[in-house]
């Protein structure tokens, strides 16, 4: 039985051989992620000419999804590589570019002491590491370690519940933009994504570069929740960015947050992605844990269109097992799904006569529908209600 839900792969290191990325297209990969965090320019020529030879020879259509780093903020370099930061001791974070120790750390942002106040959060490397704000000192921000450990240079910052002045588009991101453009990516994929007016800034600098590329918007800050319905007006489809969300906001709030999120998008008729930690324990073991089987199945379940492996496929051990396991939940899962698509949620004309397809196509267990569409929306249309049959575009 063909799986449904869509697989994408983030493809590095540890995939980016043409035997691999063969593996993973026969596993079950449906779209290629390239991470622009990382990775230099020649990796990622590379690895988008290998996935387009692979996808010609499996005879399947692999989309390559270009995802930009965004106004990511950083440590600046560390001594000796990294300080161990003792809980109780106070630190001075300033954005001037010095070599930071146990008493001063470089941040790579020049709004460092003007966007943040006394008692806001600072949090190093994913949240491992808890900062926070005591005073304004000069041109920077004395700080209190409230949860310690070793901070490397170049780690991660996040500065939750601060509003930060950041552009949409870093200075790398949009030469990362052109380059992809260039080399025919298919989707774009915006990082930390706050209001509309960031996915419109991104698709003017595409469109301005003589381009039409889709673009998903990652959620992955709260200010993304707010806004979240305009958000998913603007942007052709969304990404649930669990890791950065987790960090951002509580733990425990992700879980109701990715079934918001997901539903809204069913609602609006946009493609949705689950990311993230899904089977995290297979960048090391073989095969994944009942939680990580449980958190993909749920996703599915939920109404997700794809689910994404990050680490799992792009560093891990096993990463064409981790996309096998990942189709075989996704076929589990989708047993469970009721074939005759519900009543609600029923539009215009174009979408009653989808749904009535997609109910005859159920009833009768026809094998495929045809949609005739110049644009793909009727394919789309009638993929939103998620028939088991095969859906043909000509």
């Amino acid at each position: 039985m063909p799986k449904r839900t869509k697989i994408i792969a983030t493809i590095g290191p540890a995939s980016s051989s043409p035997a691999v990325i063969a593996k993973l297209i026969h596993a079950g990969m449906d779209a290629a992620r390239l991470n622009f965090s990382h990775g230099e320019r020649k990796d990622h020529i590379t690895r988008i000419r290998l996935i387009r030879q692979a996808s010609i020879s499996a005879g399947k259509p692999i989309a390559i999804i270009q995802d930009l780093q965004g106004p990511k903020l950083r440590v600046g370099n560390m001594q000796n590589d990294g300080v161990a930061l003792k809980r109780g001791a106070i630190v001075t974070l300033t954005a001037k570019k010095v070599v930071g120790t146990s008493s001063l750390i470089s941040i790579t942002y020049s709004r460092l002491a003007k966007d943040l106040r006394p008692g806001d959060t600072v949090l190093f490397d994913d949240g491992r590491l808890e900062l926070r704000v005591l005073r304004r000192s000069g041109s920077g921000l004395q700080c209190k370690v409230i949860r310690g450990g070793t901070l490397k240079s170049h780690k991660g910052v996040n500065l939750p519940g601060a509003n930060l002045t950041l552009p949409s588009l870093s200075p790398k991101d949009r030469q990362d933009i052109l380059f992809g453009i260039g080399r025919g990516v298919d989707y774009i994929a915006l990082s930390f994504v706050r209001s509309a007016s960031d996915i419109e800034a991104t698709r003017s600098f595409i469109r301005k570069a003589g381009a039409d590329i889709p673009i998903i918007a990652k959620i992955e800050k709260p200010e993304a929740i707010r806004n979240l319905d305009e958000i998913i007006q603007a942007a052709d489809g969304i990404m649930v960015a669990r890791g950065d969300l987790g960090v951002e906001m509580s733990p425990e709030q992700v879980p109701l947050l990715q079934k918001l999120i997901i539903r809204a998008c069913n609602d609006a008729e946009k493609p949705v992605i689950t990311a993230t930690q899904m089977l995290e324990s297979m960048i090391e073991n073989p095969q994944p844990t009942r939680a990580e089987a449980s958190d993909v199945a749920n996703a599915i379940l939920d109404g997700t269109d794809c689910v994404m492996l990050s680490g799992e496929t792009a560093v891990g051990k096993h990463p064409v097992q981790a996309i096998s396991v990942m189709a075989r939940i996704a076929v589990q899962a989708e047993t469970s799904l009721d074939p005759i698509p519900p009543d609600k949620h029923i539009g215009g004309l174009d979408e009653s006569v989808a749904h009535a397809a997609c109910r005859a196509a159920a009833e009768q267990h026809v094998r495929a529908i045809v949609t005739f569409t110049q644009s793909g929306s009727t394919a789309l249309l009638v993929s939103k209600h998620r028939p088991a049959a095969d859906i043909i575009a000509p």
